[in-house]
């Protein structure tokens, strides 16, 4: 028999228990990235094009459609605001998932550094005084490890954002090969401006301490390590082995979204930089992770992305989180217009999600 949390974290989406029960349990959309014939359908139901900014009546979010290199479109956004946490997820660099497509490109070396160096130093400008930046980045073995240890180097140009920490994520389920080591970790980058508080209390786990020893003697008597501890559960640390990557059978997963953050890892992220009402900056939108974060802990989110589709995205999963309290779709298609098609549009299922974003949309 499956716990609260279990069910909780394979729960199935309202779309399919009151519509097709028996569905296969595969994700509705491919990757949109690669599929230009898809794109072409999904862009006419973006409400969104470059330049454009939503504006959300309830919790003071923005989404926008907008260039991360370009600073009038940061500018834009921010409206004179500052942040106190900027967290990124950049392309790559590299060919993820071996295709190589607009959004999730590989470039020359010195132009992706370049492309860089812009955004960066308009996350600076957008910065608090004391304020956090965390860098989500890849390697490619194949080409020498870039673009990791080059953009580390780029990142010694910005004296102002000094490093705290190397993050290595280890997914639960990674990509091998019998001829070397399994491909399970991200890397992610931690640098602060200025002084920021953290909270240490985000950083423990549900994992239990389990190892004993360490013997210390305080005031006299001899004591062991779980003793004087804070905590009955181990802290996180700079590996952390208790986030499960996102895929399809997983309620906060986004069909179409290829290499999806975890949402427990950037909320673990947010919750160690902020505090309720801060703002939060993510200049690479994607699935809408950061924004989903920001709405669950009580903290203003800017996000925005080059692809007015990833931004459409970001903009219906904080209305399907309002309107079902699901953080995501699992395999089910965030487009229910493609999904159900003009002769069900009059459907129970389709007017509460719809009129959900309506009203939304027009508060």
């Amino acid at each position: 028999m499956k716990s609260a949390k279990q069910n909780a974290l394979f729960a199935i989406p309202s779309i399919q228990e009151n519509v097709r029960a028996s569905r296969a349990t595969t994700e509705r959309l491919p990757r949109l990235d690669l599929d230009l014939e898809l794109r072409t359908k999904i862009l006419p139901l973006c409400r969104l094009q470059y330049g454009e900014i939503w504006h959300d009546p309830s919790a003071g979010h923005r989404v926008g459609v907008l260039d991360a290199a370009q600073r009038a479109d940061v500018e834009k956004i921010m409206g004179g605001d500052r942040a106190r946490l900027l967290l990124n997820d950049p392309p790559y660099n590299v060919q993820v998932g071996n295709a190589n497509t607009p959004n999730l490109s590989k470039i020359d070396l010195a132009e992706y550094l370049n492309f860089s160096r812009q955004w960066v130093e308009n996350a600076r400008a957008a910065m608090e005084q004391d304020a956090h930046f965390y860098v989500w980045l890849g390697a490619d073995v194949s080409d020498n490890f870039q673009p990791l240890p080059d953009f580390m180097l780029l990142m010694r140009e910005f004296p102002e954002l000094r490093p705290r920490n190397f993050i290595t994520l280890r997914n639960q389920r990674g990509y091998g090969t019998q001829k070397n080591w399994m491909w399970v970790r991200q890397e992610l980058l931690y640098y602060v401006k200025g002084n920021p508080p953290f909270n240490i209390e985000a950083e423990y786990t549900d994992i239990p301490k389990i190892l004993r020893g360490y013997y210390k003697k305080v005031n006299g008597r001899v004591t062991e390590n779980l003793e004087r501890s804070k905590s009955e559960n181990i802290r996180a640390g700079n590996v952390w082995v208790d986030i499960q990557q996102v895929f399809y059978r997983m309620q906060e997963n986004v069909s179409g979204c290829y290499a999806q953050k975890p949402l427990k890892a950037i909320e673990r992220i947010v919750q160690a930089s902020t505090n309720e009402g801060d703002l939060v900056t993510d200049f690479f939108a994607h699935s809408g992770t950061t924004l989903i974060a920001g709405e669950r802990l009580g903290r203003r989110v800017y996000t925005f992305d080059a692809d007015p589709i990833f931004a459409e995205i970001t903009i219906r999963r904080l209305e399907h989180l309002r309107a079902t309290g699901k953080t995501g779709w699992q395999w089910e298609n965030p487009f229910l217009e493609m999904e159900f098609g003009a002769a069900h549009k009059n459907g129970a299922v389709f007017k509460a999600h719809t009129t959900a974003r309506k009203t939304l949309a027009n508060a």
